[in-house]
C-alpha cells in the first residue's frame, strides 16, 4: 500500500474554510483513477455503485466487501494526489466491530484512506469506533442506496419538514461522533444548504443543490454512457468535449466555480 503524497482530509476541511469547492467522482479501476486524478479531481470514491455499473446488477447490494477492497486497490494504483474513499457495502455495518473489521480491509489491503458508511442515528457506535481506531470516516445521509428496498424507490427524501429536521439533527450527530465528511444524496437544495452551514465538516452533494461544499456524480454518469434514463442531477461532461480528459477536467472546473450543479440539477 502505497502512502499518499496528495490531498488530506485536513486539507478538504481547509477548502470548506476557505470556500473551495471539492470536486469528486467514483472510479473503479487503475486508468481512470489515473485519468481524473491528472484532470484535478480531488477525491476519488470507489462506490458500491459499481455493482451497478460494472457488474451489471440491478441495484448496490450484491457488491461484496471482496470487490470493494479488489477495486479500492485497482484504483489506489492509479492515483496520485487525490484523497481515496471507499464504500462500506451492504452488511458489512451490521455492528460496530464488523464495520471495523471491513473498514481495515478498504485501509489495509484496498489502500482506502477514509471509508464511508450509510445512515444516521444508527451508526454512531460504529463511526465512533472507526475513530478511535484512527480510520476516517465519511457518512452518507438522505438518499441511501442500501436501503433501496425499505425507502420504496430511488425517491427524493428530506421533503417534509419532519424528515427534513431529522436529516440535519443526524448530520449533527455524525459530525459529534467524528465523521470528517458527509455526503448528502437526493435532498432538497434548501435542506442540503442548511445542513452545511449548520456543520463544520464538508458536505458532498449529489443530487442536493449548488450550496454543498463539494459535489460527486458516478463517473459514468457524468461520461453520459449510462444506459436508461438519468437522474435529473447528471449532466453529461462528454457532450462537446474532445476526449475523457476534457470531459473529466470540464466537470472539475464546473463544480470548482460553482457553476455545476445549477438550479436544473437540483431538488
Amino acid at each position: 500500500m502505497k502512502l499518499s503524497e496528495g490531498l488530506t482530509v485536513t486539507e478538504l476541511k481547509r477548502f470548506k474554510q476557505e470556500g473551495e469547492k471539492i470536486a469528486c467522482l467514483t472510479a473503479y479501476d487503475a486508468t481512470f483513477a489515473s485519468t481524473l486524478d491528472t484532470a484535478g479531481v480531488d477525491v476519488l470514491l470507489v462506490g458500491d455503485s459499481l455493482a451497478m455499473v460494472v457488474q451489471g446488477q440491478s441495484t448496490t447490494l450484491p457488491v461484496t466487501l471482496e470487490d470493494m477492497v479488489y477495486h479500492t486497490a485497482c484504483v489506489n494504483r492509479g492515483r496520485k494526489r487525490a484523497l481515496l474513499i471507499a464504500d462500506l457495502p451492504f452488511m458489512t455495518c451490521w455492528s460496530p466491530e464488523t464495520a471495523l473489521q471491513s473498514a481495515a480491509g478498504l485501509v489495509q489491503q484496498g489502500g482506502a484512506e477514509m471509508v464511508k458508511l450509510e445512515g444516521g442515528r444508527h451508526r454512531l457506535e460504529a463511526v465512533r469506533l472507526l475513530v478511535q481506531e484512527g480510520i476516517p470516516v465519511c457518512g452518507h445521509l438522505g438518499l441511501l442506496p442500501q436501503s433501496i428496498h425499505r425507502l420504496g424507490g430511488y425517491k427524493v427524501q428530506g421533503t417534509d419538514p419532519h424528515d427534513a429536521e431529522r436529516l440535519l439533527e443526524e448530520a449533527c450527530l455524525l459530525e459529534e461522533a467524528g465523521v470528517d465528511l458527509l455526503v448528502l444524496e437526493c435532498i432538497p437544495a434548501t435542506l442540503a444548504r442548511a445542513i452545511t452551514m449548520e456543520i463544520s465538516i464538508p458536505t458532498i452533494g449529489i443530487g442536493a443543490g449548488p450550496d454543498c461544499d463539494g459535489q460527486v456524480l458516478v463517473l459514468y454518469d457524468m461520461l453520459g454512457v449510462t444506459a436508461g434514463k438519468h437522474p435529473r442531477f447528471v449532466k453529461n461532461f462528454l457532450a462537446g468535449t474532445e476526449d475523457i480528459g476534457g470531459a473529466v477536467a470540464a466537470y472539475v472546473a464546473e463544480v470548482k466555480s460553482g457553476q455545476f450543479p445549477s438550479r436544473q440539477h437540483s431538488y
